[in-house]
């Protein structure tokens, strides 16, 4: 079996200790087991800047989609209206969400290389007082862009809606002061910048926002309030945890904190991706995004103007050697992807760049 690093934006490559961790078999009713839950929900609003009189964190089983259906269907009621800021797939996502629940929305959609423009918002806002609820992306890893939440954020509260955050890619590698930006929902997962693996997605939300969600659920398995009030008692989820993956989301947790927490981690995913965007740039590649949005966890390259390439075969190549890259998904321009985020250094930065070397200079 070849084995390969993953520079994608998650699941990503994690640590052995944190893999180990999985190897442990808990029961969900145990005493011990349940402490983890609320030791790890404390780390959470630690990690978050935010105090726990004013807010809260809920885990939530599933993908990180499962945690953005249900803040989405939980905290938008049949008398609200969701403003939903996108340009990407994981807004457009946020769209087929409302969509299907039904819920009242409109949609600003933005370019995939441009990121929202905060006076626009501010003038939807004005123009249409039915809308009561904001949601927008901060790391749209469909490009690589990092959106403007603070620019944001300031229209949106000066408005008084509530603001929704999918930090899903962004959480653990950028600091975020949830609270001065005023977020109500912020929502992440564990097996992006925390470095867990994939199992359950997490909500960071203020208590006033949340409380105001009671029997406004369009589902059952993804009621947040419910969940909340739940795991509030003793840390039980309502329905079966993914044990082995709260354990190791645990220990990444730690680990994160043994790194020096997200500045430091924020720091190394920056200098692992500038390296990546110099080296490549001497190749021939050039970057979707232009420097000032380009955010340090994923990166898009335009294929080389050369009539040999294939990304396939690139690909293929690259596997071979040890790493595993991403699909482009931009619709206006054929791009290829490389995350920088998880257990990944400079030397992988450097293999990297050689590999990817060794393929220009056969084709």
């Amino acid at each position: 079996m070849i084995t390969y690093k993953l520079l994608t934006p998650g699941p990503l490559t994690t640590t052995e200790t944190v893999k180990k961790e999985m190897l442990v078999d808990h029961c969900t009713w145990d005493d011990d087991y349940k402490q983890i839950t609320q030791s790890i929900r404390k780390t959470l609003l630690k990690l978050a800047h935010v105090s726990p009189e004013e807010y809260t964190a809920v885990l939530m089983q599933g993908s990180g989609t499962f945690g953005v259906e249900s803040v989405l269907t939980s905290a938008v009621s049949a008398q609200d209206k969701l403003l939903i800021i996108a340009n990407g797939a994981y807004g457009q996502r946020m769209a087929e969400i409302a969509h299907r629940a039904g819920l009242s929305h409109q949609l600003y959609n933005c370019s995939y290389d441009e990121t929202p423009d905060s006076n626009k918002i501010a003038e939807i806002l004005a123009v249409d007082p039915a809308i009561t609820h904001v949601s927008m992306v901060h790391c749209e890893t469909t490009s690589g862009i990092l959106n403007d939440i603070a620019a944001v954020a300031k229209v949106v509260k000066a408005a008084g809606k509530t603001y929704i955050v999918d930090a899903m890619s962004s959480f653990g590698g950028i600091d975020i002061p949830v609270a001065d930006l005023g977020i109500d929902f912020l929502i992440s997962s564990a097996n992006k910048c925390v470095q867990g693996v994939p199992g359950f997605s997490f909500i960071i939300a203020k208590k006033e926002a949340l409380a105001s969600c009671e029997g406004k659920a369009r589902s059952l398995s993804l009621d947040l309030y419910d969940q909340w009030k739940a795991m509030e008692k003793d840390g039980k989820w309502r329905f079966t945890s993914p044990t082995h993956v709260v354990l190791a989301f645990a220990k990444a947790l730690e680990e994160l904190e043994a790194e020096g927490g997200i500045r430091a981690r924020e720091q190394r995913y920056r200098s692992n991706n500038k390296m990546l965007i110099q080296e490549l740039t001497r190749l021939g590649f050039h970057t979707y995004i232009d420097s000032t949005h380009q955010s340090p966890i994923i990166t898009s390259f335009c294929f080389p103007e050369h009539h040999n390439f294939s990304f396939e075969e690139m690909y293929a190549y690259v596997k071979d050697r040890g790493y595993a890259i991403y699909p482009g998904k931009v619709t206006d321009a054929d791009t290829f992807r490389i995350g920088n985020i998880g257990e990944i250094y400079i030397d992988d930065i450097e293999k990297l760049c050689k590999i990817f070397a060794g393929y220009m200079e056969d084709k």
